[in-house]
């Protein structure tokens, strides 16, 4: 499956990483910048914030359905917490 997807500000993923993140307003530094503070207030690698962060905003915008046979899995939103500046 091919997936459209950029890492520009006001890419769907930034837009919903302000939000995520409890920011009022897009950050002029970028989302990479803005995943790093996050990581290093949540004592957690950047990058590991970075994918969680990424499938999280993959499973909430692609309406990922189990396929058969398959079990739904937990938000990773339940297991991960809410990280706000």
């Amino acid at each position: 499956m091919k997936e459209e997807f950029d890492f520009l500000n006001g890419d769907p993923f930034a837009e919903w990483l302000w939000k995520r993140l409890g920011m009022a307003y897009p950050s002029n530094l970028g989302w990479a910048v803005e995943i790093e503070r996050a990581a290093e207030a949540a004592d957690v690698p950047a990058m590991e914030l970075f994918f969680d962060l990424l499938d999280e905003f993959r499973a909430a915008h692609h309406d990922a359905q189990p396929s058969a046979g398959q079990a739904p899995q937990a938000s990773p939103e339940a297991e991960q917490p809410h990280v706000t500046e």
